[in-house]
C-alpha cells in the first residue's frame, strides 16, 4: 500500500515547479521549491522536526515535555505540528505583527500562544527571544529550540533540502537563492549544495530592503519571516549562529513593494499562493537570472503559503492603507496632496524619547509655519534623515493637548513625551480615493492624518487639505 505510518514522514520532499513570469531577455531557467506543500505548510517543517529529534537524543526535551519557541511563525507551527504527532506540549512567542492566520494555526495544532510587541530591543526582558527562554526555564519539562542558534536547523537542510535539490536537477544547479531569517535554510541548503558541486554553486541570499543582512538600518519592514530588523537601541547585534554567512555569496536588498507585487502577480499568473518572503526571494532569483544565460539553472526557495496572508498581502484593502497599491487615478487620491518630491523626505515626528518641552517647541514651530500643530510619534531614528515606517508610529502629540496638560499640572517640561501620547494618528496609503479618506478622518473626528507610500510615512494631510483637493 502507498501509505505513510505517521504524518512525519510528510515532511519535505517538496517538488520544483518552472516558473513562467517573463523578464527582460531572461533565458536561465528558475525552478521554485515548493515549501509550503510540506506537511506543516513551510520550509520550517525540517528544522522543525529535526530540532526536536535531537533534543530527545540529547535528553533535553523528555516524555510529557513543554517544547517553547519565539518565532515568527513558521517554526512556531513547524515545532506545534510535530510536537502534537509526538505528544509534547507547546508554547510560542510571537511578535504582534505576526498574521492573523498564524495565530489561528498555531493554536489550531493546541499550542499555547504569546504575542508581545515586535518592536523592542534585543535587551529587553519583553523581547520575544528572552521571554521564551524565560518561560522554557520556569516550566517543569521546558525545552527551548532557539532556532536561532539551534544547530539542528542549518542540519536539517544540510540532510534534506540540499539533497533533494541536487538530485531534483541532476546536479544542474547553478544558482541557489533563499530568503534569510534565522540563516538555517540558505545554509545548510547552500552549504550542501557547494560540497556537490566542488564549490560551483553560487548562493545568494534574498534580504529585506531595511535588513541589516543586507547593509539595511534596521528599520521595520512588512515581510515577514525574512531579514533582521534592528531596534535602534539595541547594544549587541550579534546575528544568529544558525547564519552561516561564509556560505553565502551575495545578499541582495529587495524593497517591500516589488516582493509583495511580486506575490500578487504569482497568485494571479501562474496560480502559486506564496507568503511575502517568497516575493523577495523570487525578486531576486529574477534579478539573478537576468544575468545568466540558458545552460544555467537558478532554484529559488519559497518557504510558505499565502493562505497565511490572505488578511495582509492579498487584501486590497490593506494594501492600499499601507501604499503599497497606487489606486485608481480616474478619482483624486491622498498622495496627490503630498507631491512626489516630498515624498523622498523625512516624515515629521517627534522622537519617543525627546520631552514634553521639546514637543511644545517643535509643535509652536509647526502652528508658525501655519500647518496642523499636531506630530506623530516613534522611535530615534538609526540614520539622521530616514523615513519612519508606519509599523514604528507609536502615537501623537498635539499642541492643545500638552498646553492643556501643562496648564492642569498632569505634565512637566522635562517629562518623557512618551508618557503623554495619545493615540497613533489616522493613516492613509498614497494610493487611497481622497474623499473615502475624508470621510473616514471626519468621523474619526480627526484633522491630521500620516499619508503612506510602500509602508513609510510621507507626509502629514489634514482635512482642509483634502477638501481643497477635491474641489
Amino acid at each position: 500500500m502507498d501509505v505513510h505510518e505517521s504524518l512525519l514522514e510528510l515532511i519535505g520532499n517538496t517538488p520544483l515547479v518552472r516558473l513562467r513570469t517573463p523578464g527582460a531577455g531572461r533565458t536561465a531557467p528558475v525552478y521554485a521549491k515548493l515549501e509550503y506543500l510540506s506537511a506543516g505548510g513551510s520550509v520550517k517543517d525540517r528544522p522543525g522536526l529535526r530540532m526536536i529529534e535531537e533534543a530527545e537524543r540529547s535528553g533535553a526535551l523528555r516524555p510529557g515535555g513543554t517544547v517553547v519557541e519565539a518565532t515568527s511563525g513558521n517554526t512556531g507551527a513547524g515545532l506545534a505540528m510535530v510536537a502534537a504527532a509526538k505528544g509534547y506540549r507547546t508554547v510560542v512567542v510571537l511578535p504582534d505583527k505576526s498574521s492573523a492566520e498564524k495565530i489561528a494555526t498555531l493554536r489550531a495544532y493546541g499550542a499555547e500562544v504569546v504575542v508581545r510587541p515586535g518592536g523592542l530591543p534585543l535587551e529587553d526582558p519583553e523581547h520575544i527571544v528572552n521571554l521564551a527562554r524565560r518561560i522554557a526555564e520556569q516550566t517543569p519539562g521546558g525545552w527551548f529550540a532557539q532556532q536561532y542558534d539551534n544547530p539542528a536547523n542549518p542540519d536539517a537542510h544540510y540532510r534534506t533540502t540540499g539533497p533533494e535539490i541536487w538530485r531534483q536537477t541532476e546536479g544542474r544547479v547553478t544558482h541557489l537563492v533563499s530568503c534569510v531569517g534565522t540563516g538555517g535554510t540558505i545554509s545548510g541548503t547552500g552549504r550542501f549544495l557547494k560540497e556537490a558541486s566542488d564549490g560551483a554553486v553560487r548562493v545568494i541570499g534574498a534580504d529585506p530592503a531595511s535588513s541589516v543582512y543586507s547593509g539595511g538600518d534596521g528599520r521595520p519592514y512588512f515581510v515577514e519571516a525574512a531579514g533582521r530588523f534592528r531596534h535602534p537601541e539595541t547594544i549587541d547585534d550579534s546575528w544568529p549562529v544558525s547564519f552561516h554567512r561564509e556560505v553565502v555569496d551575495e545578499l541582495l536588498p529587495i524593497a517591500d513593494r516589488d516582493a509583495l507585487l511580486t506575490i500578487r502577480r504569482l497568485a494571479r499568473e501562474e496560480g502559486l499562493l506564496v507568503g511575502g518572503s517568497s516575493g523577495t526571494a523570487v525578486t531576486a532569483a529574477l534579478r539573478v537570472a537576468a544575468e545568466l544565460g540558458p545552460e544555467q539553472l537558478v532554484v529559488v526557495m519559497l518557504p510558505d503559503s499565502g493562505r497565511q496572508y490572505l488578511s495582509k498581502y492579498f487584501n486590497d484593502d490593506w494594501m492600499l492603507r499601507n501604499g503599497f497599491l497606487d489606486g485608481d487615478a480616474a478619482h483624486p487620491l491622498v498622495g496627490d496632496a503630498v507631491p512626489a518630491e516630498l515624498r523622498e523626505r523625512p516624515l515629521p515626528y517627534l522622537h519617543h524619547r525627546s520631552t514634553v518641552g521639546q514637543a511644545l517647541d517643535a509643535l509652536r514651530a509647526r502652528a508658525a509655519a501655519g500647518a496642523d500643530p499636531v506630530l506623530p510619534a516613534g522611535p530615534a531614528p538609526v540614520a539622521p534623515g530616514r523615513q519612519p515606517t508606519a509599523l514604528e508610529l507609536l502615537g501623537a502629540a498635539s499642541l492643545e493637548q500638552l498646553a492643556a496638560a501643562l496648564a492642569q499640572g498632569k505634565a512637566a517640561p522635562t517629562d518623557p513625551i512618551a508618557d503623554h501620547l495619545t493615540a497613533p494618528l489616522p493613516r492613509f496609503g498614497t494610493g487611497e480615493r481622497a474623499d473615502a479618506a475624508l470621510a473616514e478622518l471626519t468621523a474619526a473626528g480627526c484633522d491630521t492624518a500620516v499619508v503612506v507610500h510602500d509602508g513609510h510615512g510621507v507626509g502629514l494631510v489634514g482635512a482642509a487639505e483634502l477638501k481643497a483637493l477635491l474641489g
